[in-house]
């Protein structure tokens, strides 16, 4: 795969200068893991196994350049491999509407089948879906594989050994192993995220390459990552997972943010940094909700609340304070700044998602003239279920970030092959 990834760009480069068919294989919108992998895995099947196509196949991840380093989780794992971001191609770093609109555009879709309303002209140019989620509208005329399992990768995994042998390499394996264990919590049958055939691909990948490392390690060197945002500017923090409530004068933004509070509020240059954000994009203010883990794997939950309009901030604060639908029970800690109101919050079980009504009540008693609504803004990076509600309200291995992150480099340095395809 290796060799197939770095040609990508002057394939590409190629067939668009001498007008030939592109084939692009392409995840969602979020580009988690699941998305990114099967893009890879599935593209460079399809280049390995379609000896008769004259079609080039070019796995796009379907995000800018720009935004890759909040997948957090993805970056390490490509990294972990010797796969460097230079090689891959990003979704504003190719033409899709001018390929489709020069007839030069097959696309296939993996980790979703529905694409959004902006690609809706590439809708016809659709060859083939692979997807785990149930299936919201009928594609005719094209190959659709949508089965219930935990990960996307499952599916590109039974696609590979169901095709021609010797396609399936070490780095390929690698890159599949870890994105199912990650979907499916470590095949932990107490989170309910997998299958039999999920079971059954990690089975498969570890029988033909015995060198993988184990799955405990896996999981919890990706968990770890996805927590991992010490390489993180402030804004890419902020960016990271983001939501926004919108009303017809005020804008609000929501963070879910992956440290205490206390280290938050000790950034370098942190106002500031609230400041640029918020001015740049328009908010009246912002939430950051921060989630972090002792060592026993267990969540801690603070906020920290910013806004230079101190009745925006004051009803904010009061209106968090005094909720019951939950009660958040949050106590005030200090804040180096007045435009900042934080607090710990006694309450670990309400997320988000439990927290967005009360701010949406909060911004109608803030002035926003009507009903504020969630604004619609790309997709956050997924996060981790402990984060939001899911299955795995169940507990997870205990984790320790550092010292799982250097075990498991240990392990990738001392497995990796010398050569890949």
């Amino acid at each position: 795969m290796e060799r197939f990834l770095q040609g990508n760009r002057a394939a590409l480069q190629e067939h668009v200068r001498n007008h030939r068919e592109v084939h692009v294989v392409m995840g969602n919108e979020a580009c988690d893991l699941d998305s990114t992998v099967s893009a890879l895995a599935m593209a460079y099947f399809l280049a390995k196994s379609s000896s008769a196509s004259k079609a080039t196949f070019i796995p796009v991840l379907n995000i800018p350049r720009a935004d890759f380093a909040l997948r957090t989780e993805t970056t390490f794992l490509l990294r972990e491999e010797g796969i460097p971001a230079s090689s891959l191609i990003f979704r504003d770093e190719i033409d899709l509407g001018g390929l489709h609109g020069a007839g030069l555009l097959s696309l296939t879709l993996v980790d979703h089948h529905v694409l959004p309303s902006a690609d809706a002209t590439l809708e016809d140019a659709v060859v083939e879906i692979l997807d785990h989620r149930p299936l919201e509208r009928d594609h005719r005329g094209c190959r659709v594989t949508v089965e219930p399992v935990g990960s996307c990768a499952t599916l590109v995994t039974e696609r590979i050994a169901q095709g021609p042998p010797g396609v399936l390499d070490r780095l390929t394996a690698a890159l599949l192993h870890a994105t199912i264990l990650l979907d499916c919590v470590n095949l932990s049958p107490a989170a309910g995220k997998a299958t039999p055939r999920d079971v059954a691909c990690v089975s498969l990948l570890e029988a033909r390459f015995p060198e993988l490392p184990a799955c405990d390690a896996v999981f919890g060197a990706l968990q770890a990552a996805k927590f991992d945002v010490s390489g993180l500017t402030t804004e890419q923090m902020l960016r990271k997972d983001l939501k926004a409530l919108a009303g017809d004068e005020l804008l609000l933004a929501i963070s879910s943010i992956y440290v205490d509070v206390e280290a938050f509020l000790r950034r370098p240059g942190l106002l500031q940094d609230l400041d640029a954000f918020c001015q740049a994009r328009g908010y009246a203010g912002l939430v950051a909700m921060t989630i972090s883990f002792n060592e026993h794997n267990e969540p801690s939950r603070q906020l920290a609340i910013y806004s230079r309009n101190e009745n925006l901030r004051s009803t904010i604060c009061r209106a968090l304070e005094e909720a019951t639908t939950p009660s958040l029970l949050l106590q005030p800690l200090p804040s180096p700044w007045d435009c900042v109101g934080a607090y710990a919050q006694g309450n670990a079980l309400a997320s988000r998602k439990k927290v967005l009504p009360l701010l949406r009540a909060a911004l109608g008693g803030a002035g926003a003239a009507g009903g504020p609504e969630e604004e619609a803004i790309p997709p956050p990076t997924p996060v981790n279920s402990l984060v939001e509600e899911s299955p795995l309200a169940q507990p997870v291995p205990p984790l320790c970030p550092q010292e799982v992150l250097e075990r498991v480099s240990r392990i990738a340095v001392g497995q990796r092959p010398t050569s890949s395809e």
